[in-house]
């Protein structure tokens, strides 16, 4: 069992670029360092840390994976950013510093993956390091200010406001920080433009980082009146909710990969070239992530690309080499139609049946986007297929733009000149 996990680990950081790579070591210094610090002056506060440790363990365990691919831990994350905006328990100052935090956070994060390892389903390198990364640089932020935000509360007018202006005003600041570095990471991973990473990010971000948030900063201040009952009161509350969320995931995920299941139907009835259906949905998501087309929308995207040649199982001929963009429009809509009856009967996929549907339609029916998107990534997987000569590209892309305006839209033209020309190392993978 531990040799399994430790070769699924072994293949997981195989797979990372250099940006992954760099990400990784610079939190495995500060790891380091928060440990060595900690072991060499003593943990303060055992109990205190040992509390918040648990909980980041707890999330860590439970963590989920969201849309893209994204893997987050929010419960360990508010844990975390709890212990990071202590100010007090019970009344006593908190007196922990930020590289104890850094140790704790480390040492917790730990314990949650290595249950994950054990059964050979380990953690993103990429993201845990992210995740102990941005922790740690708000410790660093915030630790030193502790100590006089706590005196501010006790003054003759003192109050809780300066100290959650502070809070607020970095925990901002260390968002956008974990938005760009998500950004550059992604858009070196799914060979993005930055600007549409970062516009992706951000808005995949807003709403866990204002969860994260809220959840640290009621965490720390509820500890100042609750002592360590805190902990309690907030742990199962919020470990419901993850895990109710990573259920949702987790169907999400089986469903995609029956989707991908049922798409290579076609290749293997001989309908369809080997692969065409993988390379049409890797390209045809790209172009909607070039677009800037949201998860939600890129999902339905990924499915009825997937299944857009479903309806050739109708036929009692196949299409020489499956290509629709070949064939008679009249029979490529009635392959569409037909493909969109199937998913429609599933009961649950009736926009993804529409997509499929109209991915026929010319440019002045004006069908949905994602129609058009897969409408241009088909013709050209249909003209290129799985070679990889840049001519035979080049001459694909000028014929769809011949027919830019009537039968293919132009921004989705050119979107996808942009992309296979950062893809052509990746796209035939």
């Amino acid at each position: 069992m531990t040799g399994t996990g430790s070769g699924v680990a072994t293949r997981a950081f195989q797979r990372l670029d250099s940006g992954q790579l760099l990400l990784i070591c610079a939190a495995g210094l500060l790891a380091v360092a928060g440990v060595a610090h900690t072991a060499a002056t003593g943990l303060l506060d055992p109990e205190v840390a040992i509390g918040f440790g648990t909980l980041i363990a707890a999330g860590e365990l439970a963590r989920l994976t969201m849309p893209g691919n994204r893997e987050v831990a929010p419960i360990g994350a508010a844990a975390a950013l709890g212990y990071t905006l202590l100010l007090d328990m019970g009344d006593v100052p908190a007196r922990h510093s930020a590289l104890q935090v850094v140790a704790v956070l480390a040492v917790g994060m730990a314990a949650g993956a290595l249950p994950h390892l054990a059964v050979g389903r380990p953690p993103r390198p990429d993201a845990m390091a992210r995740r102990l990364l941005t922790g740690a640089l708000l410790a660093l932020a915030y630790r030193p200010l502790a100590g006089p935000l706590f005196g501010l509360t006790k003054g003759p007018e003192g109050g809780w406001w300066p100290a959650l202006g502070v809070m607020a005003l970095l925990i901002l600041v260390m968002a956008m920080v974990d938005v760009l570095l998500a950004a550059v990471l992604r858009a070196e991973q799914v060979r993005a433009a930055f600007g549409v990473a970062l516009h992706d990010e951000a808005r995949m971000a807003a709403p866990l980082w204002a969860a994260v948030a809220a959840s640290g900063i009621l965490l720390a201040l509820a500890s100042h009146s609750m002592d360590m009952a805190a902990l309690l009161v907030f742990a199962a509350p919020l470990l419901v909710t993850q895990v109710a969320f990573r259920k949702y995931a987790g169907i999400r995920a089986t469903y995609l990969q029956t989707v991908r299941a049922l798409s290579r139907v076609t290749e293997v009835g001989g309908y369809v070239e080997p692969g065409h259906s993988r390379r049409v949905s890797r390209l045809a998501v790209a172009v909607g992530r070039e677009l800037g087309l949201a998860e939600p929308e890129l999902l339905e995207l990924e499915y009825a690309a997937l299944m857009h040649d479903i309806g050739q199982l109708s036929l009692r001929d196949p299409i020489p080499g499956g290509a629709t963009v070949l064939t008679d429009p009249e029979q490529a809509r009635r392959i569409a139609e037909l493909g969109a009856e199937v998913i429609r009967q599933t009961g649950v996929l009736d926009r993804v049946a529409e997509i499929v549907r109209r991915q026929c339609d010319s440019c002045a029916e004006t069908p949905p986007p994602a129609s058009r998107i897969i409408k241009v990534a088909n013709a050209y997987d249909d003209l290129v297929g799985g070679s990889t000569d840049r001519d035979r590209a080049g001459a694909a892309l000028e014929r769809l733009r011949l027919g830019a305006g009537e039968e293919y839209d132009p921004p989705v033209v050119e979107a996808m000149a942009r992309v296979i020309d950062r893809l052509t190392p990746v796209y035939r993978l």
